[in-house]
């Protein structure tokens, strides 16, 4: 091999890691129907949660409606009965008793979604209409998300901004960063013996970002440790009522394809 060659070897080196995040670059803008969030506070040692798990990843698929973003939120507090979550967080424990409050309901419980905000205890014959007449609606906020990687993990851009015409209330900017492709042997407790397969599963949630206005802008660099695998990772976005649980809008990278993130 020539030195001109070893040369154009070496920068071509150089150069994969940029061309890789460009490739793998992504922006996304919401349109003028509302997408329905759909929330589902699981835990592996549930017994009733996988028809539930399997429900919400028919979603992230595309077995259902497409103005949809699907989250799966893993709960701590099945913990203690034998089998820990590896993807619970307590966090997840406080934003579903947040949900609950707001509703006036008093009993946390999985599984359980919630779409748009709201509970839905009907979910197996449910869901889709539930997630039709969200799409109905005329959004009052429009939502851009931008996510591109970096040396570290993944950089994330959104920004809110009133529709023509609408009336905004207080609100409040969220990102979150999912995970699919997930498959889990569970050793003990109420599911001991299955292996789990998880789609749309939250890995980060931030927020809130006031929406001052109808306004938000949020620069945020996200660190993805060794063990999570950047081609399953998407990047969500979402803005709720200060005044309550309503979700305005919300908006992801799944349409980037597999590479959005």
């Amino acid at each position: 091999m020539n030195t001109r060659v070893l040369r154009c070897t070496a920068l071509l080196l150089l150069l994969f890691p940029i061309l890789t995040q460009a490739q793998t670059a992504c922006s996304v803008t919401s349109g003028m129907r509302t997408a329905a969030l759909v929330e589902l506070y699981s835990s592996e040692g549930c017994s009733s949660c996988p028809p539930a798990d399997r429900a919400l990843n028919a979603l992230h698929t595309g077995a259902g409606p497409a103005l949809v973003v699907p989250l799966a939120l893993h709960v701590t507090y099945w913990d203690r009965i034998g089998w820990r979550d590896p993807f619970g967080q307590s966090r997840f424990d406080a934003r579903q008793r947040t949900l609950l409050d707001a509703q006036h309901l008093q009993v946390a419980y999985t599984p359980q979604f919630f779409v748009a905000g709201s509970e839905l205890r009907g979910w197996s014959s449910g869901l889709a209409n539930t997630i039709a007449a969200i799409n109905a609606r005329k959004a009052p906020v429009t939502l851009t998300l931008a996510s591109r990687p970096t040396a570290t993990g993944v950089a994330l851009d959104a920004r809110v901004a009133p529709a023509p015409g609408a009336d905004l209330r207080s609100a409040a900017l969220y990102l979150a960063v999912t995970e699919s492709g997930l498959d889990s042997q569970v050793l003990r407790g109420e599911n001991g013996g299955a292996r789990l397969h998880h789609d749309a599963a939250v890995r980060v949630l931030l927020g809130p970002v006031p929406v001052v206005h109808g306004t938000a802008q949020w620069h945020q660099d996200v660190v993805v440790p060794a063990g999570w695998r950047r081609e399953h990772l998407q990047a969500v976005a979402f803005v709720q009522e200060l005044s309550g649980p309503a979700i305005l809008q919300a908006i992801s990278t799944a349409s980037c394809g597999a590479q959005g993130t």
